[in-house]
């Protein structure tokens, strides 16, 4: 019993990790077919590749991924990037970034993600106006530094502390490559730069409303086909 019990164990985490390979696979390949194959040209595509390789992904795995994004390999599957909407439990807006080979599977596998969490999936703009499109900046920096002053320097709008001493900075969307240069040059590592959303109204929740709401994120960010997950809380 505890053999099988290890075994299940084992299989469970080796599922675990090829689902994290897939979807940083898909984000290299997204980013290799919107600005180009070279690393150093595209700084989306750099972050990706350090992204999969800080978790050890296989070389040939990246490799094959920039090749597919470039269109130097045919496999019969075109990745889309589509986005869904919606509100969870307790009317919490949320809006879920997907990357995905198969549209027709991803759609009524997230309209029954909201379904059975007391939520509904709506149509494109129904929560979009809850929130804020943003350029984020995520990094870290040796030394002492005021965060506030870094922002105000780089052009940031705001700067919040994250996890591991990074911190996150949130930007006009259309600033979002300029800041992050001004960063760079600033002695920062970063290590997030994107697209966002942020919210602009929190929805208020009691204690086990939370708990609730973040079941039910947590089961979307667990979807093959999820790349990232946002909500007004």
């Amino acid at each position: 019993m505890g053999k099988s019990w290890k075994t299940a164990g084992k299989i469970e985490k080796s599922q675990q990790k090829g689902q994290i390979f897939t979807k940083l696979a898909r984000e290299i390949a997204v980013s290799a077919k919107a600005g180009g194959p070279d690393p150093a040209a595209n700084s989306r595509l750099r972050l990706a590749i350090d992204a999969a390789k800080k978790v050890s992904c296989p070389n040939d795995t990246i490799e094959r991924a920039i090749k597919k994004g470039a269109g130097l390999l045919d496999d019969g599957k075109i990745i889309e990037e589509i986005t869904y909407e919606g509100y969870g439990p307790h009317g919490v807006g949320v809006i879920v970034e997907c990357q995905t080979d198969n549209k027709h599977r991803t759609a009524p596998d997230m309209r029954h993600a909201f379904k059975s969490h007391e939520g509904n999936m709506g149509e494109v703009g129904s929560v979009a106006w809850m929130f804020e499109r943003v350029g984020l900046i995520e990094g870290t920096k040796d030394g002492k530094f005021d965060p506030d002053e870094e922002a105000i320097e780089a052009g940031a709008n705001e700067v919040f502390p994250a996890e591991d001493g990074a911190f996150e900075f949130f930007t006009n969307a259309d600033d979002l490559d300029a800041v992050r240069d001004a960063l760079t040059k600033r002695g920062w590592k970063v290590t997030t730069s994107e697209l966002s959303y942020k919210a602009k109204n929190i929805t208020e929740l009691n204690d086990a409303q939370t708990k609730e709401v973040q079941e039910f994120l947590s089961y979307l960010e667990d979807m093959d086909d999820t790349h990232r997950v946002h909500a007004t809380i």
